[in-house]
């Protein structure tokens, strides 16, 4: 999947530089184009001249030839690449990425280039876990940054632990993978719910739950940048989307997600049910704000309707219908029920109890249970990355139904 792939690959001043020309032979082998960027600091750790003579490319450090006055433009080489591999990837190079610092031209090629961009970090264990670092790479992360994480082992200080830069064949496998997946979603339709609902007890209160739509809009991402058309049903949130195959539903009550729905969910043959609905609601809502009379006040709920319920009645057969559980005990047991009493095909399941999951944080630790009661555990892991193990799943089930 990398012949004739255009790829920049970056490289950084850490001593794992020296990976960096084996993932270059790695990249040429198969079949990719490769253009090299370095910055001054690079230049210290391997030569340009090895550089080109095996990519043969010129090699780019500066923002011009400084014999020939001949300028190399960083919006060109961003307009270039179908993706752009910066490895190693310093802590300098990071903290530049977060904040636009574009003083070198790989960092403003960064800033110019509309390809997808993947970074492998290198450096000692307690740089990469300062505080500092692992917020400059959640930025990065955030920004639609593909991060290869480092791996455990000696380091270049002596000591032993996280922050070696992957290994070349397998940043190289994570390349060519997603490209090979890159369209396996192309004439499909996805719906997707995100966020909490507000349930409104009067103008002012209402009844809801912390859930930021994070994980439902990384979904929305994923199933996306595959090639589907997704309706995205959002509760109230902060978050937006930019993307053409992504339209936008914002709702605000369990009742008003249910109507769009039970709209949309016939033209579709993907469901995933990721928002956070409230399970009741105030029987009555004040038209206007209550006031502090006593010093108690009862609030009647009644039942709202259950979304995933009645989407599993009305599936028909080759849509795949996928739920989310969040539980606090006996995890497995209640997600086999719900799969059973809603029809799911399978249940995206994580526990308040681990730490790093749940409402309003950017990871997720998650396992998949099925009806046969098979269970797939992944590790902790950034939202975005556990869309792309929910949709390799969904992919893998649409090809069985066939």
């Amino acid at each position: 999947m990398l012949k004739d792939k255009k790829i920049l690959l970056g490289i950084t001043g850490g001593i794992a530089a020296y990976k960096s020309v084996y993932l270059l032979r790695e990249f040429v082998k198969r079949g990719a184009q490769v253009k090299v960027l370095m910055t001054p600091m690079a230049r210290d750790f391997v030569g340009p001249l090895t550089l080109a003579s095996l990519s043969h490319n010129p090699v780019f450090t500066d923002f011009f030839d400084h014999e020939t006055g001949q300028w190399h433009s960083h919006v060109d080489l961003g307009l270039w690449a179908d993706a752009f591999v910066i490895a190693p990837l310093t802590a300098n190079t990071m903290a530049k990425m977060a904040y636009a610092q574009a003083d070198n031209l790989l960092v403003t090629t960064y800033l110019s280039a509309r390809c997808p961009v993947f970074v492998a970090p290198a450096m000692d264990l307690d740089m990469y876990c300062h505080p500092a670092v692992q917020q400059n790479l959640q930025i990065i992360r955030q920004r639609g940054v593909h991060v290869i994480e480092p791996t455990e082992g000696e380091l270049a200080s002596g000591l032993s632990g996280k922050g070696r830069m992957a290994e070349p064949q397998d940043i190289a496998d994570i390349v060519e993978s997603f490209f090979s997946k890159q369209k396996d979603l192309a004439g499909h339709k996805a719906l997707v719910t995100a966020g909490p609902t507000y349930e409104m007890i009067d103008p002012v209160r209402f009844i809801g739950n912390f859930s930021s739509g994070k994980m439902g809009f990384a979904i929305a991402q994923e199933l996306a940048r595959r090639g589907a058309k997704v309706y995205l049903i959002s509760g109230p949130t902060s978050l937006t989307v930019n993307d053409p195959n992504i339209e936008l539903i914002p709702v605000i009550s369990a009742r008003e997600m249910h109507a769009q729905a039970d709209r949309i969910f016939p033209a579709v043959d993907i469901a995933v049910l990721a928002a956070a609905v409230a399970d009741y609601r105030p029987a009555e809502q004040a038209q206007t704000k209550i006031k502090k009379t006593g010093d108690e006040l009862m609030i009647r709920l009644v039942k709202n309707p259950d979304i995933a319920a009645s989407l599993g009645q009305k599936k028909r057969p080759g849509q795949l219908l996928i739920g989310f559980a969040l539980e606090t005990d006996n995890e497995t047991a209640n997600a086999m029920e719900k799969i059973r009493k809603k029809n799911f095909d399978f249940i995206v399941l994580n526990s308040l109890r681990d730490k790093g999951a749940g409402f309003g944080i950017d990871t997720n630790k998650v396992s998949f249970i099925f009806p046969d009661g098979e269970r797939k555990d992944f590790a902790l892991k950034p939202k975005p990355e556990v869309a792309r193990d929910i949709v390799d799943q969904v992919v893998l089930m649409l090809k069985k139904k066939k």
